[in-house]
């Protein structure tokens, strides 16, 4: 069991419950998907933050396995989905609540963040490239609530500042992913079953993304795929074009930032980026840098590692 300075964060997102210790460079984490019933495409916020309240303390026992938790020196929790003014979910309020109560128990310090900064530190952490967290850079966030584009600055205590740049009009990548998944008979949440049935087609995609600028449209797709699947297209031909389509979109989006921003080091964080062979191709195709799959999705570790940042802990 790991011990010393202990920085613990804690996220509950809209379908993850997650808890996660930072420990002299090495991350400890718990965490379970909110239970979604079959056929259907997510919860209703009430009954995320009951699922919330009853996994919380499962993940925190869970984690103290692993972390001993009496070594608390500051708490982080996301408090927002995202630094804006008014960015709300009540979700998020659960494990907000057990920051503050924790840290006024504890009399350790609470530091807040909204879920995207966390999703960007998990990347960076995981990356290999910490170097990030002192750099100006482009990074994507995408998931099933969030298809954005985001240029960060970090402060002068190396916590994530980010500037809006890019976004989705309609449709977020996540829930494209979920809807054709689900259209195909998968269960939600549908990337790593989609994943398969893509890595199993093996001709040729061609597609041409909708692009606004630095923004794009994606609710084309669903209509596209629900047309193919009428017409009798095999599953995996339809998985492999929603990513492939994914893919071009955040390539395309990438080149007009380029332009209009400049060049500047790209990372792609969230869920969706999860995928093998988006990872992959926008790799070999941007040099772009991706969170390990354990730290692209719903996670507490960004969160965690922030949390020691802003404890003044050295993580560079």
């Amino acid at each position: 069991m790991c011990g010393g300075n202990l920085y613990l964060g804690i996220d509950t997102s809209n379908y993850t419950t997650s808890a996660a210790a930072y420990v002299k460079g090495e991350i400890y984490q718990a965490k379970k998907l909110l239970p979604v019933k079959s056929g259907e495409l997510g919860l209703r916020q009430s009954d995320a933050v009951f699922h919330h309240t009853a996994q919380l303390p499962l993940m925190l026992e869970q984690l103290a396995v692993q972390a001993d938790l009496s070594k608390v020196s500051a708490v982080g929790a996301s408090f927002t989905p995202r630094s804006t003014e008014g960015s709300y979910m009540p979700c998020f309020t659960v494990g907000s609540g057990f920051a503050r109560s924790l840290t006024s128990v504890m009399k350790v310090p609470l530091y807040r963040f909204s879920h995207q900064q966390g999703h960007i530190a998990a990347a960076v952490y995981s990356c290999g490239h910490t170097e990030l967290f002192t750099k100006k850079h482009l990074a994507f966030h995408i998931s099933g609530g969030t298809t954005e584009a985001l240029i960060v600055t970090p402060d002068k205590d190396n916590i994530i500042s980010a500037n809006l740049v890019g976004k989705t009009l309609d449709l977020n990548a996540g829930q494209l992913v979920d809807r054709v998944g689900v259209m195909l008979g998968l269960q939600f949440p549908c990337g790593k079953q989609l994943e398969q049935f893509a890595l199993s087609f093996f001709g040729k995609i061609k597609c041409k993304p909708t692009i606004k600028g630095c923004d794009c449209c994606l609710s084309g797709v669903q209509n596209i795929c629900e047309k193919m699947y009428k017409d009798g297209t095999p599953k995996e031909e339809i998985a492999a074009y929603v990513l492939k389509y994914i893919e071009e979109t955040l390539y395309s989006m990438t080149l007009n930032i380029f332009k209009e921003y400049g060049e500047m080091p790209v990372l792609f964080a969230g869920g969706v980026m999860s995928n093998i062979i988006i990872k992959k191709n926008l790799t070999n195709r941007l040099g772009a840098y991706f969170a390990q799959p354990e730290f692209s999705a719903d996670n507490a570790a960004g969160v965690a590692v922030l949390t020691a940042i802003k404890n003044k802990e050295e993580i560079i």
